[in-house]
């Protein structure tokens, strides 16, 4: 049998992986840090494509890389992770690869490792974005165009960012406003957003959504509040932290379960 490529490991190891470099390896996740997806609530739309589209890349039928964008806290990348499961629970073997953004110059290595695989992946870059002077995007065209050989067939891109196309409006504006050829200085960049198929927007939640999300979670680890107090407390939770958000509603909930003291 051939050896192994530098770096694999066994992938019936684990579930997830996460890509290190200096040396090239996978490290296995023991445990992954997610929430069950019917918790995920108030992003109904974006849960229903990304699951179809997640689906079908792990049954072998074509499939979009995917750009989850908006607004902090709303639960894009706990969808990604929450996803994968819910695919797995299905039946299918899917793995699980996270890279950093500051990693994506060895992206190449890695799509070597994971092209030599019989399994299928979903490479999963969070917070996303890229400064004025970062070259990193250009490795990022190797992972959604593939260059020569080709994106991997067993290999599916998600991003999560703040920005939908991963670089500050102001920067965007300031290098057409000082560029001998405007519309041609930020084309390259601002480009990379297009070349994701699906383009999942998150919006700051509603308070009655807000409020519904941290009820779930009262429900799901046995936290009793009744509903008034849940109510009044959430609202005051929220007001210091000035925004509203599905972080937000997870970190009351975590104060709650400690002053009640249960065990999460």
């Amino acid at each position: 049998m051939a050896p192994a490529p530098l770096g694999a490991p066994d992938f019936d190891e684990a579930e997830a992986f996460v890509w290190q470099v200096d040396p090239d390896r996978l490290q296995p996740v023991n445990k992954i840090s997610r929430v069950a997806l019917s918790l995920l609530l108030g992003i109904d739309r974006s849960r229903d494509t990304l699951l179809a589209n997640t689906a079908q890349f792990a049954r072998g039928l074509p499939a979009n890389n995917a750009l989850l964008w908006g607004a902090r806290g709303m639960g894009k990348s706990s969808l990604v992770k929450a996803i994968c499961a819910e695919v797995r629970d299905q039946g299918h073997d899917l793995k699980l690869v996270e890279l950093q953004r500051e990693d994506l110059g060895s992206v190449a290595r890695l799509l070597n490792l994971l092209r030599a695989s019989d399994k299928r992946f979903v490479l999963f870059c969070d917070d996303l974005s890229f400064s004025h002077d970062d070259q990193h995007y250009k490795s990022l065209k190797a992972v959604l165009d593939g260059g020569i050989e080709g994106r991997p067939d067993n290999v599916l891109f998600y991003a999560t960012s703040n920005r939908r196309h991963l670089m500050p409006r102001d920067m965007i504006e300031n290098e057409r406003s000082s560029a001998i050829n405007p519309s041609e200085a930020v084309e390259e960049k601002v480009s990379l957003s297009d070349r994701f198929g699906l383009w999942l927007g998150f919006h700051p939640c509603s308070q009655d959504e807000y409020l519904a999300m941290i009820r779930g979670y009262c429900d799901e680890h046995g936290v009793e509040i009744d509903d008034e107090t849940l109510r009044a407390e959430a609202i005051e939770w929220q007001a210091t932290r000035g925004a509203r958000s599905g972080r937000v509603a997870w970190q009351y909930f975590v104060d709650l379960a400690g002053r009640r003291g249960v065990q999460l």
